[in-house]
């Protein structure tokens, strides 16, 4: 039965991966495979395990295992629902015309470093997929030339990757890895945040050398585009504000994040429905809307435009590594990890991970998505919270999918907002991509062992 398992798990794995080529939305797979795993486990009678550190598999039974991993992944789930609604809130109240007002410069290279700065620093607070919507929706109405755009969003993806890599709320592997308990916010910056500056600006520097980015833009926008809220910038800062204050408040009350995210949504929105002055559309007796039927809640209007189809594809994928774990399979594969990576003369059950083995999860992030490969090594190593190896896979997971454009949520998005050719970004951004990734592990790497001492 287990060959039977390992078959559906890499056919759902190979659909997820080619959905351009299929022409399949990655959650149907992620939710078939998901379903089919547990059906099989349930069916077969297999014997399921809970991973307990230090201790090892546990047995335990399926309800109560299947419920266990169900709750952890609602953790992410509910958390991820909450950043996105106060993202759609300030997209309501046009908050991120804001960001246009810091953009007054017409020099190609200026503008590469300000607008790669703002998707480092955005992604770590509104994740980077956010950020590259944001930042290409800015670059459309500044840059008329199409050819140039696509540089600028190939620099873009890079940096938002990288400053989603030291952020607990900037990518969700790293979010996995903090709710999980392998990481805590302040350490995780502490070790990841000079890495990610190095993986960002290498690349921007490189590309600020080469002519594409010389002389100045000619741009379509006029001066006095203007939010369409007199709120936006109040709202902007408040939303931010809300996000921030989530790693603060599970620091100080020890909460999972997500009841901290939460507490931060309602505040939000209780400001939005009072600058919106919105009421409830009420139905009268007859059955035809009453006046108040013109206005729309803020809050109903953003919780409609989340994007369900990436919290379903999230569910599928993580409830079936977790079935994968349960079997006691990923703990067991690490074993088979170690073995195979004899030169480096490491544990990986005991206190540390291969270096060459979390640069290759990076490498392989970029082929296929990092979420299950984060989810995977989550149920494989079993070592200690802020363990350096952790702190080291949230930055190679987050930065490596940068190396192709199917290789992160920011890139896929920022290819289908341009139309970005596979083949043209792995020509001219693949390589700035690979060289800010290298330069930011081995950063980490001699920040490890000679600074940090850990």
């Amino acid at each position: 039965m287990e060959t039977i398992i390992i078959i559906v798990f890499v056919l759902g794995y190979l659909a997820i991966t080619l959905e351009h080529n299929l022409k399949i939305d990655k959650l149907i797979p992620a939710l078939a495979m998901m379903a089919l795993l547990w059906a099989i486990i349930a069916l077969a009678h297999m014997p399921v395990f809970e991973i307990i550190p230090g201790i090892g598999k546990e047995s335990h039974h399926l309800d109560g295992v299947l419920l266990h991993h169900l709750g952890k992944t609602a953790e992410i789930l509910v958390f991820l629902l909450g950043a996105m609604t106060i993202v759609e809130i300030i997209d309501y109240f046009d908050g991120f015309a804001t960001i246009k007002g810091y953009i007054k410069t017409k020099k190609k290279t200026k503008l590469l470093w300000i607008v790669s700065t703002l998707a480092f620093i955005l992604s770590a607070i509104i994740d980077n997929l956010t950020a590259t919507i944001v930042l290409i929706t800015i670059l459309q109405k500044l840059i008329k030339e199409r050819e140039l755009r696509l540089w600028f969003a190939g620099i873009i993806i890079i940096a938002a990757n990288a400053g989603g890599a030291w952020s607990p709320i900037g990518d969700v592997t790293t979010t996995m890895l903090w709710i999980a308990n392998k990481v805590t916010a302040l350490v995780l910056v502490e070790h990841v945040l000079i890495p990610s500056i190095f993986c960002y600006a290498i690349p921007t520097f490189i590309a600020s050398r080469m002519s594409v980015f010389k002389g100045s833009v000619e741009s379509d926008a006029s001066d006095n585009d203007k939010p369409k809220s007199k709120y936006a910038a109040t709202m902007f800062y408040l939303g931010l504000g809300a996000i921030i204050f989530v790693p603060i408040f599970k620091s100080v009350t020890h909460l999972p994040p997500y009841v901290g995210m939460m507490l931060s949504l309602a505040f939000v929105a209780a400001f939005a429905e009072i600058y919106s002055s919105a009421k409830f559309n009420i139905t009268t007796i007859d059955g035809g809307e009453s006046e108040s039927a013109a206005h729309h809640s803020p809050v109903h209007h953003s919780l409609s435009k989340i994007e369900l189809p990436s919290i379903l594809f999230f569910l599928g994928i993580l409830m079936a590594v977790a079935a994968l774990e349960s079997l006691g399979m990923l703990f067991d594969f690490a074993g088979v990890l170690d073995s195979s990576v004899p030169a480096l003369g490491t544990e990986l059950n005991s206190t540390k991970i291969s270096d060459l083995v979390v640069v290759l999860l990076g490498a392989g992030s970029a082929v296929i998505d990092n979420v299950p490969l984060v989810a995977a090594s989550i149920g494989m190593f079993q070592i200690g919270i802020d363990e350096p190896a952790w702190h080291f896979i949230a930055y190679s997971a987050g930065t490596g999918g940068s190396m192709l454009i199917i290789g992160s949520a920011a890139g896929v998005v920022a290819m289908g907002m341009e139309k970005i050719d596979f083949f043209w970004y792995f020509k001219n951004i693949a390589w700035l991509a690979l060289i800010g990734f290298l330069s930011g592990a081995a950063v980490f790497v001699l920040m490890r062992n000679f600074i940090l001492n850990v």
